[in-house]
């Protein structure tokens, strides 16, 4: 990638979160002459770059993933902290972006350790424009997946706890329990020595190519439906979070690059063609794959 692309795409990010910015601090708390939802942001992208700097030095992405959850984790902190009472509903939907985000950066960790590095930075870690770009998307990925969470928290005039709230956590559960059970029987499936070379279609996989995903979308489908009573106004473009997730997974650095990279390896098989015609890409189809043999 060119430097000049690079830098456009670190300005089009900062631009997309100004934003971003503006909807979820309307009639949100202040807290220094600033909304307190600017100063979140302020904070995810000063993480981003300040951890940047030596991973640059170093070449390194080993700190990427984990970075990004341990944002997660700060700015809820750094939200509920700030506002003059944590109310029920901020502590509940605080619970669901720590909880997600601690297993998150748990997974990515595990697998960056076992695979030795991550393919995706081999040339980037080693451009200044690209790799800095890298880390301010993230930046612009954390705050707008958790954008609807903080523009709820840090509202005066908190909802309380309806039956939009306990909708909300219900399809967070769900989505949760989806991805980590899709998670787990895959790394359990490539740990077996008889599967290695083959694709998984046995589980959650047997009925969704990318069932993993599928509960991360959910599950952002629920923070946005348990914060949607706090929110008014402009606030509510914030809720556009799991349209955002749904977009990044299955348009751009998701389902194309995993389903690019199956085609070149089990491409032409028979039982390939036939798990990848009869099994959708996202959704969950009844019945489920069965392989021969």
């Amino acid at each position: 990638m060119k430097a000049s692309t690079s830098i456009i795409g670190i300005f089009v990010a900062i631009a997309l979160s100004f934003v971003v910015v503006l909807a979820g601090s309307h009639q949100g708390i202040e807290r220094a002459g600033l909304p307190l939802f600017a100063w979140i942001a302020v904070i995810i992208f000063a993480i981003q770059w300040v951890v940047f700097i030596p991973s640059w030095f170093a070449h390194s992405e080993h700190f990427f993933d984990l970075t990004g959850s341990v944002t997660y984790l700060v700015v809820v902190v750094a939200c509920l902290s700030s506002v003059d009472s944590i109310e029920p509903r901020s502590l509940l939907i605080g619970a669901m972006v720590s909880i997600w985000a601690l297993r998150l950066g748990w997974f990515l960790s595990t697998r960056v350790r076992a695979a030795g590095s991550d393919s995706r930075f081999d040339v980037m870690k080693h451009r200044f424009a690209w790799f800095l770009m890298t880390w301010t998307l993230q930046g612009l990925w954390i705050l707008v997946t958790c954008g609807a969470a903080l523009a709820a928290m840090s509202r005066p005039g908190q909802a309380s706890i309806g039956p939009t709230v306990l909708l909300g956590t219900t399809l967070w559960a769900t989505g949760f329990a989806i991805e980590v059970a899709a998670d787990s029987q895959k790394r359990r499936f490539r740990s077996k020595v008889e599967n290695h070379g083959r694709f998984i279609a046995t589980g959650l996989w047997a009925y969704s190519r990318h069932p993993n995903y599928f509960g991360e979308i959910l599950l952002w489908v629920g923070v946005a439906v348990a914060a949607m009573p706090a929110l008014s106004s402009w606030a509510y473009a914030t809720l556009v979070s799991p349209l955002f997730v749904w977009a990044l997974l299955t348009r751009i650095s998701g389902i194309p690059l995993l389903e690019t990279a199956s085609d070149r390896r089990w491409g032409g098989q028979e039982d390939y063609e036939t798990y990848k015609a009869h099994t959708p890409t996202l959704m969950f189809r009844l019945g489920g794959f069965h392989r021969a043999g």
